[in-house]
């Protein structure tokens, strides 16, 4: 009896104790998750819309969680305080000018705010100082400019089928210029005499030049382009 009573007490012991030692652990991965047991500094910022950020929300900079959000505070019916709890290492790396936006883990995912890289030759900011905000676009915002976007596409989709459509069946000037056989043998009509007119006026041109009334005139053309061409090289030597 007294040796069941031993063991029993012994495997209690050792429950309890392995809970004490994962209740550690948790505390420990939790405290390092939202830098309980790093030092941190503090910034704030304010917004018009938080657009759903919570208290406890990660921190960005360059991509890398660096803090978590503090607090968040209603000002007034217009602003939006934010307290941020940011990781002391990356304060040399924070910028004065650097702005503060509201993102998203994927594109269903919690929401972080994301500090901006300043310019490089510009202070690093301070414990306790204020960052301008860029303030966030509403999902409803995106979802009804996407719907107008897929609304003007069907239209003009419709648009292009009914064009076509006329097209096909000859309607309209296009239409009847490809369905109509006579207006394209006029149209091949019209661009073979445009050839021999610039055939025979190329013959004219010939002609004129063989005329010794007009061949000073055209010799005097080619002495003047061959002395530029002369020019031209002459100023490329040099």
């Amino acid at each position: 009896m007294n040796t069941h009573s031993t063991k029993f007490k012994v495997r209690l012991g050792l429950f309890v104790a392995a809970g004490f030692v994962l209740f550690a652990i948790a505390i420990f991965l939790i405290g390092r998750q939202k830098n309980l047991f790093d030092p941190v500094f503090s910034l704030s910022t304010t917004f018009y819309n938080v657009s759903g950020l919570q208290v406890g929300n990660n921190i960005r900079f360059s991509g890398i969680n660096v803090g978590t959000v503090d607090n968040i505070k209603i000002i007034n019916d217009s602003t939006v305080l934010v307290n941020m709890l940011v990781q002391k290492d990356v304060q040399k790396f924070i910028k004065t000018d650097g702005m503060v936006l509201i993102g998203s883990e994927g594109i269903i995912g919690d929401r972080v705010l994301i500090i901006t890289q300043g310019s490089s030759n510009t202070n690093s900011v301070k414990s306790g100082q204020f960052l301008s905000s860029v303030e966030p676009i509403e999902t409803d915002a995106i979802m009804e400019s996407l719907d107008i976007t897929a609304q003007n596409a069907e239209v003009i989709s419709a648009q292009l089928i009914q064009l076509l459509d006329d097209i096909n069946n000859g309607k309209g000037t296009l239409g009847m210029l490809i369905r109509d056989e006579t207006m394209a043998t006029s149209l091949n009509k019209t661009m073979g005499n445009l050839q021999q007119s610039s055939k025979g006026l190329n013959e004219n041109m010939e002609a004129a030049k063989s005329n010794f009334l007009l061949r000073g005139y055209f010799r005097k053309k080619e002495k003047a382009a061959e002395k530029k061409k002369e020019e031209a090289a002459e100023a490329k030597k040099q």
